[in-house]
């Protein structure tokens, strides 16, 4: 199974509720946080809504 490391890089204040909830559902809510996901489409797809707010650090094969 394939994982990827994404790191929180910014704060949801004063950003759209939708993005906040993506954030929570990625399993991240403060600053510098990281999370090991599985690499799945839907994971691909919630840290690309939020480019501004997360980075991929490492991928894991």
């Amino acid at each position: 199974m394939a994982t990827i490391v994404v790191k929180q890089i910014g704060s949801p204040i004063r950003r759209p509720a939708i993005q906040r909830a993506t954030l929570k559902g990625l399993g991240l809510n403060k600053m510098n946080r990281t999370r090991e996901l599985e690499d799945t489409p839907a994971i691909r797809g919630m840290v690309a809504k939020i480019p501004h707010m997360v980075v991929i650090i490492e991928e894991k094969a």
